[in-house]
């Protein structure tokens, strides 16, 4: 069998990708012709989804709702206006914390999540113990929430306690604010469910000298604009969810002034500095809000069904849809799949965690890994899979975005704008590249990987859009 791609290249202006299904010869076949080929493990739609999605594409408000929300997210500013204290951004009492993911009971939560909870006790000094924190937890002592409730989003575990730091980011375009905490850094951290008093030192230190620092740095010389630090770390290598190295260091260059100005001592700015240019992982806290104030401002349009929030707890994904309000669509989240740390493999991974998702979600990640093939060095696969990756992605979003771009593909936008339709009809669920925890709590990170949405969370929403239908 031999294929003429000419005539649909040129038709597209890029090469095609080809979606197969079934037995993987004709997949191997084009690859041989050097033809993209994306694998999907693709079946027919159920009658009952069937019903549903004629209902929603019969919906005269969808198409412009579904463009409307598109343009509301390639619109939305995203800039660093402040550096604040959780309890007073968000309105956290003391013994209240957020988490990742949709709302979860302490008896059905990760071991993951539960480690991070446990670590936010101790930091607060509501128990002097893990066990006295693990006892206080199962007894309902405490009130947990997800971020995404208050507007803020929080990597992986995600937990958020009153005395955190917070970025404060601002799209006034929208008249939007999102929050995300700071970055701890890779191994053994509270957001991968660690809680070691080396986890806690950090923490406290984070609390008396970090955060008050990046504060003085944000309010001197500041606000700094991470959308446009998103655009050009997708021209450098960047994907903004595994891989931040660029991003990490424009960030720094940014703060950098109004570090070694700011009123502390010469040792603390020292240690502010060598922490935060170590730490690859720096700038991911800020693209996270600001992926968060995209979908905010595409979230709420009547008959759309465009994805607004994809967030995970360790034990269920849930997704929030724009045109069905705040209701979570959940269902079992899958176990990444990719590389492991030191002697950890496959059984030591816990199911996917994190509201970190919200970088696809917003059309990057996972939805840009074209832009940075390295990242395959660090999640798993290969070029090819990452080139095919965000290629695939284009057949289930709404269009492109017009300052997310992508080298290797002719500058061409990255995919956004995840829509249900088009997922449940394709059977392409969203490409996720992400982290992994340790499945026992305390662990902190295992590894990374590559992982993938359950599909009943879009069949759930596609049924609830069918309801809501015009």
């Amino acid at each position: 069998m031999s294929i003429d791609h000419e005539p649909l290249r040129g038709l597209l202006g890029r090469d095609p990708v080809v979606a197969t299904s079934g037995v993987a010869l004709f997949a191997d076949e084009l690859r041989a012709q050097a033809v993209p080929v994306s694998e999907v493990a693709w079946k027919p739609v159920g009658e009952h989804s069937r019903e549903a999605l004629a209902t929603v594409m019969a919906d005269q408000r969808r198409v412009a709702a579904n463009a409307e929300a598109l343009a509301r997210m390639t619109a939305a500013e995203a800039m660093l206006v402040d550096v604040v204290l959780a309890r007073d951004a968000l309105g956290l009492e003391r013994g209240t914390f957020l988490h990742a993911g949709p709302p979860i009971t302490w008896e059905r939560a990760s071991g993951p999540l539960r480690g991070a909870l446990i670590g936010a006790v101790l930091f607060e000094g509501l128990a002097q113990t893990p066990e006295e924190a693990e006892a206080q937890l199962a007894a309902g002592a405490f009130e947990w929430e997800p971020c995404h409730h208050r507007d803020a989003v929080g990597p992986m575990a995600g937990v958020v306690s009153p005395s955190m730091w917070m970025y404060e980011l601002r799209d006034e375009v929208h008249g939007n604010t999102s929050w995300c905490s700071l970055n701890e850094g890779l191994g053994k951290v509270l957001r991968y469910g660690a809680y070691g008093q080396e986890v806690i030192d950090r923490l406290h230190w984070m609390t008396d000298v970090l955060g008050p620092l990046l504060q003085q740095s944000v309010r001197a010389t500041g606000p700094f604009d991470i959308r446009a630090i998103l655009a050009q770390m997708l021209q450098m290598g960047d994907e903004g969810h595994n891989r931040n190295r660029a991003g990490s260091l424009m960030l720094l260059r940014e703060l950098l002034p109004g570090l070694i100005t700011a009123d502390g001592s010469s040792s603390d700015i020292a240690e502010a500095v060598r922490f935060s240019g170590a730490n690859e992982h720096f700038f991911l806290n800020l693209g996270m809000p600001a992926c968060k104030l995209a979908t905010m401002a595409a979230h709420g349009i009547p008959g759309c069904s465009v994805v607004t929030t994809m967030a995970r707890n360790g034990t269920d994904f849930g997704i929030r849809v724009s045109g069905t309000g705040e209701e979570w669509f959940t269902g079992p989240a899958n176990t990444p799949e990719g590389l492991f740390l030191g002697d950890y493999g496959p059984e030591d991974a816990n199911p996917d965690i994190g509201d970190s998702a919200i970088t696809e979600t917003g059309g990057i990640g996972g939805f840009a890994m074209a832009a940075a093939p390295a990242i395959v060095k660090f999640v798993g696969g290969d070029v090819p899979f990452a080139l095919t990756a965000t290629q695939t992605m284009y057949e289930i979003t709404e269009g492109e975005h017009t300052a997310y771009q992508v080298p290797i593909l002719g500058f061409r936008g990255t995919p956004t704008g995840i829509d249900v339709t088009k997922v449940v009809r394709t059977g392409v669920l969203p490409q996720i590249n992400t982290g992994m925890a340790g499945r026992v709590a305390g662990t902190g990170q295992v590894g990374a990987g590559l992982v993938t949405p359950p599909m009943e969370c879009f069949t759930a929403a596609l049924d609830a859009l069918a309801q809501h239908a015009g």
